[in-house]
């Protein structure tokens, strides 16, 4: 049959010629009957194969479980109670044989033989033997035991040997038990009349099944004749050479067997093309490559002389032919010309619709210039510099100077391009260059060659030399453009190896610009939004740590990744040389966040100048909560609720070591002792602020010096991708170091607990304690009667010299007997006055009345009322506070020898 001509079904004949073929014998010449010989020796060897292999593996089952079943009985027997007993008898022939006998019948195994150390035997199953020597059983005499085939007399055996020891673990004998070889041989003989007709059924199987093939074989190639095999091939011709479509048939040594008509009009073949290598019939080369690769293609479009034909190839060899490849050919000249035109049109919808996913991925000014950049190039332009104005880059609206901007962004293929590197001040104030016509115009501008324009050298000459030069030969500018108001600048180059821009690249480079500007503008935006949150959050925190000597504070803020929020923290100076540490989140991001943080933080502070307890002043700011969330229900404000905001508020007093907490909604401090142990203290938990109608209470705790106390917000512990417990526990492993400084915790923590940019803001405040030392506190106990105030005024003038403050006794002094005097005269009993020294010296006088004094002014006729007027001019500062019961008042004295007050002034003062 010729290379590539199939048989088709002929046209049915009649039935009574086609029931004669379809019933004639296999003959040994057809092609059915020679698979039919093929396939069934094929599966005689296989079935004759398979059953050896299943005697052979049958075989070694059988001697794996003869000496499993050996080994097992030696075993059983010679470890069985009695038989060491019975070796050591005068006569153990009598006591082990019967035994022996019975353990053999019991097991299945052929015998069980008990011999002496020296391998003499003691039982057999055939009497005879008794008395004869074993061979092989060196190592179980010495102790150990093994299986093994014997060969050798009395009979050949799969045999297991077992010493029998005492109980001192010395060998008395040795059990021998086992199973003939002639037995596992007896067992073989009864399977293999079960293997043989197994595979005489299968060998019969697949003879039917092969048979079946044969015939399915010959029903396909319908008998034909070669009459009318004649007439299908004179069909295939006729059809072949009518087709609108070339064909080519080569064969596996790459020589051209068949070329109908129309391959040899599209291929100009010449006449005497057959038989000739594909590589001699001048297609060029990538028909050549193709014919001679071997593989199928479908509708590659190559091009042949003047024209483009569509391909498709396909090998002749599973198709039932000789190796080979059968070629079709279809001129798409015309039809690739208008296909060029719409993949180039869709080229560029689905690279601008790339170009809108790739750039504006972050809301950053840069980094979008630089996606526009790298979308650019290669696809568009070899090299593509993006200038924007200052203004744009620092978030802000862009001015009208339009003629200065800055490089951000430039990228290109290769490396060095001569052009202006990024963060250079790019001024166009040449009105012949392109750029400037470009921001003139606002619309891009095309230079299509370099080379011969002029205009575009006039602002820098040296540099357009350097660039042509480089090989840099064609450019489009297109002017930034948002709302009407032009950003920046954004310059196309092509190099080199490049074609010149034409104008449907500037269309793309319009849309594609058009689209960045969108993006850059709402960087901008955004910028300046965020800068305007981040400060005026950060001008609500803390600016700076307070001076203070009983604590050692670092402290950390981090804005989440999604912006600012409201975590907060603040750190105030109490009277008595007492310190407020104050820890807040508030629920939410943004300006509103911030804004809340701000008016919380400014009514603590505005609370903790009262000096309250920890828990009323939370009570305080929780009523103040509720009344602004309530005035915010009843209007049209669309601001979100304070309710659901967490405080912490803990007071730490030097003096004694000791913290008073309260707590709303907020987690509870860690506390890590000076030897690095950590704990969370149970304190009790109070609601969130705003929920209102609940008691607030307060927690204490006893902190030795050198202890750190950590106050963190909920964003440092707890994410998305970890709970809080979590989150706790790494806390824990993170603060346990007894010697950091509270700068270092912060450190340790940040680094261990955070990502680079954490999905919630984080507060935190470690403190290290510091005690007041003792001999810098006096406390005196005073009766409640006048004249104590003497002699308490004398052991304080004692007490201040000596501490070396002579200078302030007089004012000390004064302060102290005007306040005592006030306690005793208007105050009830218990009466105590305590000095504490600082940096500025603490005088307190407490008395159990709650009743607070308040300054006035005494008219002339008044003996009294001048006290506390002469306390507030000789003090820095004083005032009252609540304790559980009573109250203390407390003045403040500098420490750096300002002057007193003019005697004089002040006696005029006291007599108007």
């Amino acid at each position: 049959m010729p290379w590539g001509r199939t048989a088709p079904p002929r046209s049915p004949g009649p039935r009574s010629a086609q029931g004669r073929r379809l019933a004639r014998p296999l003959s040994v010449r057809t092609l059915a009957a020679q698979v039919f010989v093929l396939q069934a020796l094929i599966m005689l060897v296989i079935v004759a194969g398979a059953a050896a292999v299943l005697v052979a593996q049958d075989r070694h089952d059988a001697e794996h479980n003869a000496r499993n079943r050996s080994m097992a009985a030696a075993e059983a027997f010679a470890h069985g109670p009695g038989t060491a007993l019975a070796l050591r008898s005068p006569h153990p022939t009598t006591w082990l044989q019967p035994a022996a006998e019975r353990a053999r019948r019991g097991s299945g195994v052929d015998f069980v033989t008990v011999l002496d150390p020296r391998g003499v035997r003691l039982t057999d199953p055939v009497p005879a033997l008794i008395g004869t020597r074993a061979r092989d059983i060196g190592p179980a005499a010495a102790g150990e035991s093994f299986t093994q085939t014997f060969h050798g007399r009395p009979a050949d055996a799969v045999r297991a040997v077992v010493p029998v020891t005492d109980a001192s673990r010395r060998v008395v004998g040795v059990v021998t038990a086992g199973v003939q070889i002639a037995t596992l041989g007896h067992l073989l003989d009864e399977k293999l009349p079960m293997l043989l007709g197994a595979a005489s059924g299968a060998l019969l199987l697949a003879t039917f099944g092969t048979a079946l093939i044969g015939r399915r074989l010959l029903r396909q190639t319908h008998g034909l004749g070669p009459a009318e095999m004649t007439r299908m091939y004179e069909h295939h011709d006729a059809v072949l050479h009518a087709v609108r479509e070339g064909v080519l048939i080569v064969g596996g040594d790459g020589r051209l067997l068949l070329a109908n008509d129309e391959a040899r009009r599209l291929l100009g073949l010449p006449e005497d093309a057959d038989q000739r290598p594909v590589t001699e019939l001048g297609l060029g080369p990538v028909p050549t490559r193709l014919l001679g690769s071997g593989r199928a293609v479908s509708d590659q479009v190559v091009p042949v002389r003047d024209r483009l034909l569509a391909v498709n190839t396909r090998l002749t060899a599973p198709y039932g032919g000789a190796q080979g490849m059968v070629a079709t050919f279809r001129d798409t000249t015309e039809l690739t010309a208008l296909s060029g035109q719409a993949e180039v049109a869709r080229g560029r919808l689905s690279y601008l619709y790339e170009a809108g996913t790739r750039i504006g991925t972050t809301l950053d000014v840069r980094r979008t210039a630089e996606e526009l950049a790298e979308v650019a190039v290669p696809r568009l332009a070899d090299f593509v510099t993006v200038e924007l104005l200052d203004s744009v880059l620092r978030g802000e609206e862009p001015t009208g100077a339009v003629h200065r901007m800055r490089r951000t962004a430039l990228r290109g293929v290769g490396a060095g391009p001569p052009l202006q590197p990024v963060g250079d001040l790019i001024r166009f104030v040449v009105a012949d260059t392109p750029m400037v016509a470009a921001l003139n115009r606002g619309k891009a501008v095309l230079v299509p060659d370099l080379h011969t324009a002029q205009d575009w050298r006039a602002h820098d000459p040296r540099g357009a030399q350097r660039a042509l030069d480089f090989g840099i030969h064609s450019l489009i500018t297109v002017p930034l453009r948002a709302r009407g108001i032009v950003l920046g600048m954004v310059n196309f180059w092509r190099g080199s190896g490049s074609p010149r821009f034409e104008e449907e690249d500037v269309a793309v480079a319009e849309e594609l610009v058009a689209r960045a500007a969108v993006a850059i503008d709402n960087a901008r935006r955004y910028a300046r939004e965020h800068a305007m949150a981040d400060t005026l959050q950060r001008s609500l925190l803390p600016v700076g740590l307070p001076d203070q000597d009983v604590l050692e504070i670092a402290s950390r803020y981090l804005p989440a990744r999604s912006g600012v929020g409201g975590d907060w923290f603040d750190v105030i100076p109490l009277p008595g040389f007492r310190v407020a540490l104050v820890v807040g989140d508030i629920v939410g991001h943004g300006l509103h966040a911030a804004v809340t943080m701000g008016r919380l933080r400014t009514a603590v502070l505005n609370f903790s100048s009262l000096d309250l307890a920890p828990d009323e002043l939370l009570g305080h700011l929780d009523e103040m909560v509720t009344r602004l969330d309530s005035h915010t229900a009843g209007s049209d404000d669309d601001r979100a609720p304070l309710t659901g905001a967490t405080c912490l508020y803990a007071v730490y007093d030097p003096v004694a070591g000791h913290c008073t907490l309260s707590r709303a909604g907020h987690l509870a401090p860690a506390v890590v002792d000076d030897r690095g142990r950590v704990t969370f203290p149970d304190l009790p938990l109070s609601p969130p602020l705003g929920v209102g109608g609940h008691p607030f209470e307060a927690g204490e705790l006893d902190l030795p010096e050198g202890s750190r106390l950590v106050l963190f917000t909920d964003g440092l512990v707890e994410d998305r991708g970890r709970d809080i417990d979590e989150g706790l526990a790494a806390m824990r492993s993170a603060l346990a170091d007894a010697g950091r400084s509270p700068e270092e915790t912060c450190r340790a923590l940040v680094e261990t607990m955070l990502p680079a940019h954490p999905g919630d803001d984080v507060a935190l405040l470690v403190a290290r304690t510091r005690l007041l030392d003792p001999s810098r506190v006096a406390v005196w106990d005073v009766p409640s009667d006048a004249r104590a105030v003497s002699r308490v005024r004398a052991e304080l003038g004692r007490r201040l010299d000596d501490w070396g403050l002579g200078d302030a006794a007089f004012s000390t002094e004064l302060i102290v007997s005007e306040l005592l005097t006030n306690a005793i005269r208007y105050g009830t009993p218990p009466v105590r006055v305590r000095i504490l020294l600082g940096r500025t010296l603490v005088c307190e006088v407490s008395d159990g009345s709650s009743t607070s004094p308040r300054l006035r002014r005494a008219a002339t006729t008044d003996e009294g009322g001048r006290g506390l007027f002469l306390v507030s001019q000789f003090a820095q500062r004083w005032g009252t506070r609540h304790a559980a019961q009573g109250k203390v008042i407390w003045a403040e004295q500098a420490l750096d020898h300002r002057p007193e007050p003019d005697p004089d002034v002040l006696l005029d003062a006291l007599a108007r």
